[in-house]
């Protein structure tokens, strides 16, 4: 009940179709000495506990599909069973399942096949970037990200909704740091998200970024030049 209604208001807050509700990184553990836990697990016949997540999920989906809603969740919520209308944002793997399986799907992969997560280095030399959490992830290898799995046969490619990328905020200190962080890079990944594969050309998208700098610089947005950081002055960033 108590997520149920924090969902009303998010119904109301936010008029789009889908919901998205995490659903990634549960720690299991924590049930299996919960006593109502195993209780429930026990009446249901569940012999593990993804199957309590995904009684759980499928629980959430029916009440947000009664408000004319979709549900979105991590590639987590592949585990146990998938709720039937569930939309999956796969970071972790699933999105090529989940579209054989009839499900939309959401590409923003991490870990060794890293193309969308913005709070990743820009550079192999931290010195010279803000602080970020890890990783590595420049602006070509963003721009070479293509969405659609490649085993997945013609006929499901229409499940694969698109790219996302995404910027974790707990290394980011304040909001011309998140600029930084984000652009030019969102650049990139609209170009992945709007552009057949084969007419993608990152020669040609350096040049045309030239021109999406001049924009950038007479909005005002505060994007990554290369070269130009000066770690000394993290506010001002290119």
């Amino acid at each position: 009940v108590f997520y149920q209604n924090v969902l009303k208001e998010v119904f109301n807050l936010f008029p789009a179709p889908y919901v998205h509700i995490g659903g990634d990184e549960v720690p299991e553990g924590a049930w299996d000495g919960n006593a109502a836990c195993r209780a429930l697990m026990q009446e249901k016949g569940f012999t593990n506990d993804f199957q309590l997540q995904s009684y759980f999920i499928q629980r959430m989906e029916k009440f947000i599909n009664a408000h004319n809603k979709t549900l979105i969740g991590w590639s987590e919520i592949l585990k146990g069973g998938l709720a039937t209308n569930a939309v999956v944002m796969d970071w972790i793997g699933g999105g090529r399942e989940a579209a054989e399986a009839g499900h939309d799907a959401v590409m923003t992969p991490c870990g060794p096949t890293n193309y969308c997560y913005f709070d990743n280095y820009q550079s192999r030399d931290h010195r010279a970037e803000p602080q970020a959490i890890g990783g590595y992830l420049p602006l070509q290898t963003v721009y070479s990200f293509e969405p659609i799995p490649a085993t997945l046969s013609p006929a499901l490619q229409s499940h694969i909704l698109g790219p996302q990328g995404n910027l974790w905020t707990e290394w980011i200190a304040s909001f011309p740091h998140a600029q930084y962080m984000i652009f030019p890079r969102a650049c990139a990944m609209a170009e992945v998200g709007w552009s057949a594969k084969d007419a993608r050309d990152w020669q040609d998208f350096q040049r045309r970024l030239v021109t999406d700098e001049a924009r950038l610089d007479a909005l005002g947005v505060n994007y990554r030049h290369e070269g130009a950081f000066n770690p000394a002055s993290p506010d001002s960033m290119h």
